[in-house]
C-alpha cells in the first residue's frame, strides 16, 4: 500500500480540477491580453478563476487578487514592498513583529531587509507550541509599522490568533499580513470578518496545481511592484498569465473552501485516530491540543529515535511523512517549536510530521498505524543494543 501522510509539503490536484484545466494547454490556449479571438474567448475562463477566489476568501471587489507564481514570491513581494514604500522613505518606522516560526520565505526575507536598516522582533511560540496574541501585542512599538504572522503552522498546525492581532494592528494603524497557506481548505478564512491587508497562498498546498499562488491587498494598501515589463494584473504583476493554472487554482480554491466542514469532521476523526494510536506509544509527545490545530496535522516527537532512520522505515512501506528537527543539539536548539515544548536537547529523539488530506482512508490510517508502531518499536530496539553495546566495551 502507498500512503502519502506530507500533505502540508503538498497535495496532489484534485481530480476535476486537472480536467478543468486541459482545455487550456491545446484548445483555449490564447494570450488574454491579446485582442483577437484566441485571446478573447480565454477572458471569461480567467474572469470566473478569479470570481471564485474572491467569494471564496469573502475579499470584496474593490480589494486586488494578485496571482503570483507561489507563496513564496507573494511573501517576498509584500515584505519588501513594505520596505520599498514605508521604511525606505521613513526610517524612523523601521520596525516589523513576527513570529519565530514562520516559513523560510518569510524569515529569510526579513533576515535579509536587516542587512538594510529594518529592525525584526521575533515573537517565540509558547509550550503548546502555539503563538500568544498578548506577545504579539508586546513586541509592537512606535516604530513599527508591519505584523507579519501566519494564521497556521505549517508543522505543528496550531492555529494563530489572526482575528485578535489582525483587530490590534488595524487599532493601531500598523499594517497587518497572514500567510495563509496552511489554513486555506482547512479552517475558515473569511476576509470580511478578519482585518488582513495582505493575504498570502499557494496553490499546491489544497489541491491545485504547483506553481501558481496568489497575494490578497486589501484596497488602499497597494505595494510597488517587483516585477515590471507589462501591464497584466492591472499593472500589478508584469508577466504573461498562466491561464490553465489560474483556472485550477480558482476551482481548487472553490473545492477545498466547499470542503472545510469534512476537514473538520471526517478527515479529523481519522487524524484523532492516528493521534491516539501512535500517543499510545511509550516516550511519545503529540505537539499542541488537536482542537487548537488544523485538522490535519499532527506533529510528534519520538525519543530515542533517528529521523532518517524512521522515515526510510516509513518509506521501505510505501508511507510518505516528513520529520522536524533532527537529533543534533543545533537542529533542536534551532526548532523554536521543539525547544519550547521542552524536549531535552542532550537526548536523541525526532519530531515526525503527518498530514492528512480529505482524499485520506480510514484503511490508510489503519496501515499507517500498525507500520508507525512495529517500526518505533524497532529502532529504540536497535537504539538500546547499541547502547548497551558501547557501555560494556
Amino acid at each position: 500500500m502507498r500512503v502519502y501522510l506530507d500533505n502540508n509539503a503538498t497535495t496532489k490536484i484534485d481530480p476535476i480540477v486537472k480536467v478543468k484545466m486541459q482545455p487550456f494547454f491545446e484548445e483555449l490556449y490564447g494570450n488574454p491580453n491579446s485582442l483577437h479571438k484566441y485571446g478573447m474567448e480565454v477572458r471569461p475562463h480567467l474572469n470566473e478563476a478569479l470570481g471564485s477566489m474572491y467569494d471564496s476568501l469573502h475579499a470584496a471587489d474593490e480589494d486586488d487578487i494578485i496571482i503570483t507564481s507561489c507563496a513564496t514570491e507573494s511573501n517576498n513581494a509584500v515584505l519588501k514592498g513594505i520596505f520599498f514604500k514605508y521604511i525606505l522613505s521613513n526610517p524612523e518606522k523601521n520596525h516589523i513583529v513576527t513570529t519565530s516560526v514562520e516559513h523560510p520565505s518569510v524569515i529569510d526575507t526579513l533576515m535579509f531587509l536587516s542587512g538594510h536598516g529594518v529592525d525584526v522582533t521575533y515573537v517565540d511560540v509558547d509550550h503548546e507550541g502555539g503563538i500568544s496574541a498578548n506577545a504579539m501585542k508586546a513586541a509592537v512599538t512606535d516604530k513599527t509599522v508591519l505584523i507579519s504572522m501566519m494564521w497556521a503552522n505549517n508543522e505543528t498546525g496550531m492555529i494563530f490568533p489572526v482575528d485578535e492581532v489582525g483587530a490590534f494592528a488595524k487599532e493601531k494603524g500598523i499594517l497587518f499580513h497572514s500567510d495563509a497557506v496552511q489554513a486555506i481548505g482547512k479552517v475558515p478564512v473569511n476576509l470580511s470578518k478578519t482585518d488582513v491587508d495582505y493575504l498570502t497562498f499557494s496553490a499546491h498546498k489544497f489541491h491545485g496545481p504547483k506553481g501558481i499562488g496568489g497575494l490578497y491587498v486589501k484596497k488602499g494598501k497597494a505595494l510597488p511592484n517587483l516585477f515590471h515589463g507589462g501591464e497584466q494584473m492591472g499593472g500589478k504583476r508584469a508577466g504573461t498569465l498562466n491561464v490553465a493554472y489560474i483556472v485550477g487554482m480558482g476551482l481548487a480554491m472553490k473545492q477545498a473552501v466547499g470542503h472545510v466542514e469534512k476537514m473538520n469532521s471526517d478527515v479529523r476523526r481519522l487524524r484523532d485516530k492516528l493521534e491516539d494510536a501512535i500517543a499510545k506509544i511509550p516516550d511519545t509527545i503529540v505537539v499542541g491540543p488537536r482542537e487548537k490545530r488544523t485538522p490535519n496535522t499532527l506533529l510528534v516527537s519520538l525519543r530515542g529515535i533517528e529521523g532518517e532512520s524512521m522515515l526510510w522505515d516509513l518509506n521501505k512501506a510505501g508511507i510518505a511523512a516528513s520529520t522536524g528537527s533532527a537529533c543534533a543539539s543545533e537542529s533542536l536548539e534551532a526548532n523554536p517549536v521543539m525547544s519550547a515544548i521542552g524536549e531535552d536537547p542532550e537526548l536523541a529523539h525526532t519530531a515526525m510530521r503527518l498530514s492528512l488530506s480529505r482524499f485520506t482512508t480510514e484503511a490508510e490510517i489503519e496501515y499507517t498505524i500498525e507500520v508507525f508502531t512495529k517500526a518505533v518499536e524497532r529502532l529504540r530496539s536497535i537504539s538500546s543494543t547499541y547502547a548497551y553495546t558501547n557501555e560494556v566495551a
